[in-house]
């Protein structure tokens, strides 16, 4: 078996064609990709193969797989990715989806989960410092449109103040008297009254009446999504809004002895946005093991003649896979694992659930991360 780079995602395969040559991952070509670095060479596009104006573009696409002797393909991505897996597959053009979202919004694990987990902690960590120095509430937004996964995790990690993820509606008026509470208790206890309160939000945070935060304005792309406005400014403004019809605000930074009339009455919020910091530089030693195995089950599997399908996890020589269309239903956030941290004291910007259980005795062999 051969195997080679069709680069640019779908706007690549589409004009495979056209191409004069392709990229052959030979022994020598393969030692110049790094299993712990983010992202790829390759490339992608946002484009939904389905969209393109063109009448014959899926027989455009199989007669560029027939000019350079492709009898099928490996597609990397998430859900957007594997809904095209789908549409090519439905095509009669034979496909395999490796998981690859750092979202996590896949029914199975993704490349790119754990290591953008893994950064949000170290950023909310890091900025807790200049956070503190500055007697400041820090609002930290992050990816995740649909599913907030990686805020929670990566807030949970990082053991942030509050966390608000798309699949809880928000009330600002329990989420304010949560951050005020930690805020003001930090710096009235320190001796030098110095303190921060860390707030975590993921981008597809909805207001109060379930709408997404998104600019009406913009152009949906090809998967039908709109420019996200900001939820990290949005949460600030809220935050703000009731830091300045708080008398008690006041009263606070003159115990503490901040207060200067007219130059510094209330405390400073602050929004930060990491963005595709979170997303970029190097993987997780768990994406760089899952990453293989993904690869690797997609291959066995392009070899059995298995089309259509998502590689689920491969471990003691088992692969697991799914139907495309099944495993792009988006998983979300479970809401009993929100209410286990609410009761350790974590906010989510809403009265607090109450964490329920089960109890399940296993045996032989239980599943594990390794």
């Amino acid at each position: 078996m051969q195997a080679y780079i069709i680069p640019n995602g779908y706007a690549g395969l589409y004009n495979l064609v056209d191409l004069k040559a392709l990229t052959k991952l030979t022994k020598e070509r393969l030692e110049e990709i790094a299993v712990y670095l983010a992202g790829s060479e390759a490339g992608n596009s946002r484009v939904k193969v389905s969209k393109i104006k063109d009448d014959k573009k899926y027989d455009r696409i199989k007669e560029g797989l027939k000019k350079f002797g492709l009898d099928a393909l490996v597609i990397a991505g998430g859900d957007d990715t594997g809904s095209v897996v789908a549409d090519l597959a439905s095509q009669g053009i034979p496909c395999v989806h490796a998981p690859k979202t750092m979202d996590l919004d896949l029914m199975p694990y993704s490349v790119g989960g754990d290591s953008t987990i893994n950064r949000i902690a170290e950023a909310v960590r890091d900025l807790r410092t200049t956070g503190r120095t500055h007697n400041r509430i820090i609002v930290m937004e992050v990816f995740g449109r649909y599913a907030g996964h990686t805020a929670f995790r990566g807030g949970v990690a990082s053991d942030a103040d509050a966390v608000l993820i798309p699949e809880v509606p928000v009330d600002f008026d329990v989420l304010y008297k949560h951050v005020k509470s930690a805020f003001i208790k930090r710096i009235e206890e320190s001796d030098v009254h110095a303190g921060t309160a860390m707030v975590v939000v993921a981008e597809g945070l909805k207001d109060a009446s379930g709408n997404e935060l998104v600019d009406m304005s913009s152009t949906p792309d090809s998967f039908g999504h709109r420019k996200l406005m900001g939820a990290g400014r949005y949460v600030v403004k809220q935050i703000e809004d009731r830091i300045k019809a708080d008398p008690e605000v006041k009263e606070f930074m003159k115990r503490t002895g901040q207060f200067v009339e007219g130059v510094y009455e209330i405390p400073e919020v602050r929004e930060i946005r990491p963005s595709h910091l979170v997303r970029c530089g190097f993987a997780s030693a768990l994406d760089a093991n899952f990453g293989m195995e993904a690869g690797a089950a997609a291959v066995e599997l392009v070899s059995r003649n298995t089309f259509g399908v998502t590689v689920v996890s491969l471990q003691a020589g088992e692969i697991q896979y799914m139907d495309v269309k099944d495993a792009i239903v988006q998983r979300h956030v479970d809401l009993n694992d929100v209410a286990l941290y609410e009761s350790l004291g974590m906010s989510f910007g809403r009265e607090p659930g109450k964490a329920e259980f089960t109890l399940s005795k296993v045996t032989g062999k239980p599943a594990r991360v390794y």
